[in-house]
């Protein structure tokens, strides 16, 4: 339960300063930013390995760029699915998508392992 605590508050530190460096998305509150991560977290977990799977043939052929697409995809999924959290366009989703996954593993490695054990 400690990981997934920490990836989540990680993640959600990631949305806030990715809403604050890039124009195009916008977050209301840090509630917000908490549930985006949740929301984000379970579209990743669930949704986006059927989508892989599901393109494999296009992803082949792009040499594995349409998995930018797919990201894209998910990022605009949860700015539908969570009020609150406004992605303006694809360009800022796929930034969007960039920079949280940069920021919240240097968050992640900051705090620690957060409860693995050994």
């Amino acid at each position: 339960m400690g990981r997934f605590f920490t990836k989540t508050i990680a993640t959600a530190l990631a949305v806030l300063f990715a809403a604050y460096i890039l124009k195009g998305v916008h977050v209301d509150t840090t509630v917000t930013a908490l549930i985006v991560a949740v929301v984000l977290g379970l579209l990743n977990s669930f949704i986006k390995p059927i989508l892989i799977v599901l393109t494999i043939p296009i992803t082949i052929f792009t040499l594995g760029l349409f998995l930018l697409v797919i990201n894209v995809l998910i990022v605009k999924w949860a700015a539908s699915l969570v009020p609150g959290f406004t992605v303006d366009g694809w360009f800022p989703a796929l930034l969007f998508s960039f920079v949280v996954s940069i920021v919240a593993a240097l968050i992640e490695g900051i705090l620690g392992k957060g409860g693995e054990q050994n």
